[in-house]
């Protein structure tokens, strides 16, 4: 994860919920206190982001302190205590929410992530995400998927070719869409395309696709998909992919699939900020 990058996202969300000032806070702290508050779970799972929650409370004021008892992959139990924050007391009330939305997210994500990658234990097949993101989110969601064990897909639209139905409409044909992208791009950057039917599989396959996309087909079509292409491209399966459903596809032998779901359907894990106090000198 780029600090950079991080830091102006983690800015905006700050000013989002801080457009003026925080009215509350300022209402009942009208100088500064030192204090510390704990970080508990209230749910098992994967825990992600804590860099991310320690780096919200350091932008509103550096000297604010994150005692961490855990680091990112840790599994973490309902009761744990994660880490005690201190700092100016206006610091950690201000920055509670912001800091909690980050961890929270990015810890369902890696935990639902855990929890798919599992069921594929025992075969080849590699988890992937998508671009399926929350806005201004995605360098921290796709973080969250690796940190569970799966793994990423292209970050955005610059990062590789992959055409989907959208594109061969536009082009004409499979044929003619692999043709296009072969003559556009480095021949360093591999060409996916993604297939709704064994006919565009084939196409696919004779064009010279490096990865074909099963998209939404049955396990019996991915099954012979996977024959056909014979090794002559790396196989993908995609299309509401879930962890309820993705024991369906594990005997298709597809190289990877994708799962929407890991970004847009995770539940968050359940954690709060509690116990504040002032710190007597």
């Amino acid at each position: 994860m780029t600090d950079l990058k991080a830091d102006r996202l983690i800015r905006q969300a700050l000013e989002e919920d801080i457009t003026g000032e925080d009215v509350s806070t300022n209402a009942v702290m009208r100088e500064a206190v030192e204090g510390e508050v704990e970080l508990i779970s209230k749910a098992d799972g994967v825990i992600c982001g804590m860099k991310v929650y320690e780096r919200t409370f350091k932008i509103l004021d550096e000297n604010t302190q994150v005692i961490s008892n855990v680091r990112d992959g840790d599994r973490v139990k309902k009761g744990q205590l994660l880490a005690v924050v201190r700092g100016d007391i206006r610091t950690l009330l201000s920055g509670e929410r912001t800091a909690l939305n980050f961890l929270q997210r990015m810890s369902g994500i890696a935990t639902y992530t855990a929890e798919t990658v599992a069921l594929l234990k025992g075969t080849k097949t590699r988890l992937l995400d998508t671009r399926k993101t929350t806005p201004n989110m995605r360098i921290f969601e796709k973080y969250a998927v690796k940190v569970g064990g799966g793994c990423n897909h292209r970050f955005n639209l610059s990062d590789g070719v992959l055409l989907k139905d959208n594109h061969i409409g536009a082009a004409g044909s499979v044929k003619e869409a692999v043709a296009l992208a072969k003559e556009y791009s480095p021949f360093v950057r591999k060409i996916e395309v993604e297939v709704e039917n064994l006919e565009m599989c084939r196409e696919a396959v004779e064009a010279g696709a490096d990865i074909i996309m099963l998209d939404n087909m049955s396990v019996e079509d991915m099954k012979t998909a996977v024959k056909m292409i014979d090794g002559r491209a790396q196989t993908e399966c995609s299309g509401n992919v879930t962890r309820d459903n993705i024991k369906n596809i594990i005997d298709t032998g597809v190289d990877f699939v994708s799962s929407g779901a890991l970004t847009h359907s995770a539940p968050i894990l359940d954690l709060s900020m509690k116990n504040l106090k002032r710190i007597k000198k």
